[in-house]
C-alpha cells in the first residue's frame, strides 16, 4: 500500500487547469482537478456518458447547466450529475485553488 496526499503534488504553473487520474479501473474513475480561476470554454457543455460525483475539498466553484441552472459549491460541499446532463465550470475562485476529486460511474 502506498498513500498519498490530495494537497501534494500541486504544479506551481497552473496556466491549465492540472487534471490527475487517482484511480481508473473498467467501471471507475476517480480524478483530482485543481483549477485557479479557470473555467469551460465559451462554447460546448461537458455531456458524459457515465454519472459524475464531484467534491470540492478547497476553494469554491460555480457550475451552469444547459438549464441554466447554477450550483455554487464551497469546500466540502458535493453533487452528483446524472450521464448525459450538460454542464460547464462558470467559475473558480481565482486567488486560491480550488481542488476537486471527480469520481466517474
Amino acid at each position: 500500500m502506498q498513500k498519498s496526499d490530495i494537497f501534494h503534488n500541486i504544479p506551481k504553473d497552473l496556466t491549465t487547469e492540472f487534471f490527475e487520474d487517482i484511480v481508473v479501473s473498467d467501471n471507475v474513475k476517480i480524478e483530482k482537478i485543481v483549477s485557479k480561476g479557470h473555467t469551460s470554454p465559451e462554447i460546448g457543455w461537458y455531456d458524459q456518458d457515465k454519472n459524475e460525483w464531484i467534491i470540492v475539498i478547497e476553494g469554491e466553484a460555480i457550475l451552469l447547466f444547459e438549464d441554466k441552472e447554477k450550483v455554487e459549491l464551497k469546500s466540502g460541499q458535493y453533487l452528483n450529475i446524472p450521464a448525459h446532463k450538460k454542464h460547464k465550470v462558470l467559475w473558480t475562485k481565482p486567488e486560491v485553488h480550488t481542488i476537486w476529486l471527480a469520481v466517474f460511474y
